[in-house]
């Protein structure tokens, strides 16, 4: 992945396990056999992202 090259190597596993997540959930665009349009499946990565990170604010805090 592009982040891992640049030597973000945390973003990239963040935003990887937000497309896995998303995945797992049933998001698909046309391309790969699902409904969701590329800005539909955006959004629900970048509200994947939001979640991860607010789940690791809550562990961080605990």
């Amino acid at each position: 992945m592009m982040l891992e090259h640049l030597g973000h190597a945390d973003a990239a596993r963040h935003l990887q396990e937000a497309f896995e997540a998303v995945l797992r959930d049933g998001v698909r665009t046309r391309d790969i056999g699902g409904t969701a349009s590329t800005t539909e499946f955006t959004s629900a990565v970048l509200s994947m992202i939001d979640a991860l990170d607010s789940a690791d604010l809550a562990r961080a805090s605990q």
